[in-house]
């Protein structure tokens, strides 16, 4: 088959639609998205800055969270400028590839998302229940492959789908009722077998989150058997008062999963933009309050970002 008839089967771009029904209200739904992208950027970064420039905070707890705020940072910026871009510019057309590169983007760091806020659970779980052994556990090697490991299963686990999608027929046109190209609302512009597709989609979510929130569970059922062993209730608090941002972080990233999740399934009746409304909280909720939880309730990273503004104040 020549490369014409290859590049013919699909179209040249697809059209983003943004919020199904709710087109004419674009612009002023850009207000708080715009808001919300604005302190996704100014909070990740301003984590970043302080992590690297203070030596103190190299440790496993904040080199984690640099991750996750590196991640929160890509995972924000895949979507957001083209979303303002619709709402703003009516700027709704997008490149067969470039759409590809987004969802690819946006579902492998998903996944590191997931993966990093485990190993900040085992990160506490050892700090709690092996506080002798945590330096020696929890070494900048291991620290390291944690990071290949995470960035590894993503990739493993996202490659496929460009390269499938990519062999479809696109007959249902090239419209996308949605504000980014998420891959079951690519999927569903194409003709032909999608069977696997949906199973492999289905399958890696329900991998991804059952697996990963599994493991935090487990970690957690430990903390809390340890910190109630402890002998006085100072201690208790200590302890447990270490492990508020991690599950406020987590709290952050799976109450959107789970809701859109049950909405898909049980609110059938709801319109699409509510769908589609959810699944932009999915994205926007965790980059905006991750460094506003971790800022608020670590006092290492208060203090640092008190003292940053108080240096400019001076």
């Amino acid at each position: 088959m020549s490369a014409s008839n290859i590049t013919a089967i699909h179209p040249a771009a697809f059209l983003l639609v943004g919020i199904p029904g709710l087109e004419h209200l674009h612009v002023w739904i850009s207000i708080p998205f715009c808001f919300a992208y604005t302190l996704a950027l100014l909070g990740n970064c301003t984590l970043l800055f302080i992590i690297r420039a203070d030596a103190a905070l190299h440790e496993p707890m904040y080199l984690f969270l640099a991750m996750l705020a590196a991640i929160d940072l890509v995972l924000s910026s895949t979507t957001l400028p083209k979303m303002l871009a619709i709402f703003w510019f009516r700027d709704c057309e997008i490149n067969f590839y470039a759409c590809l590169v987004q969802m690819f983007f946006l579902h492998s760091f998903s996944i590191m998302e997931s993966a990093v806020l485990l190993a900040m659970a085992f990160d506490r779980y050892v700090a709690i229940c092996k506080p002798l052994h945590y330096t020696t556990i929890l070494t900048r090697p291991l620290i390291i492959k944690i990071s290949l490991v995470t960035v590894t299963r993503a990739v493993t686990l996202m490659t496929p789908l460009p390269f499938l999608l990519r062999r479809f027929h696109y007959c249902r046109g090239p419209v996308i009722a949605h504000c980014y190209c998420e891959h079951m609302a690519v999927v569903r512009l194409a003709c032909g077998d999608t069977r696997f597709n949906n199973i492999y989609g289905i399958a890696v979510a329900m991998f991804i989150v059952v697996l990963d929130l599994l493991f935090v569970i487990l970690s957690y059922i430990f903390i809390l058997r340890a910190v109630l062993q402890l002998a006085s209730q100072e201690a208790r608090y200590k302890a447990f008062g270490t492990c508020v941002s991690h599950i406020g972080a987590i709290l952050a990233f799976y109450t959107p999963v789970v809701i859109s999740s049950v909405m898909h399934r049980v609110a059938l009746w709801a319109s699409p933009h509510v769908h589609i409304l959810f699944a932009n909280f999915y994205l926007l909720f965790p980059p905006m309050v991750n460094p506003l939880i971790y800022g608020v309730t670590t006092k290492q990273i208060r203090e640092r970002v008190l003292g940053l503004f108080l240096r400019k104040d001076v």
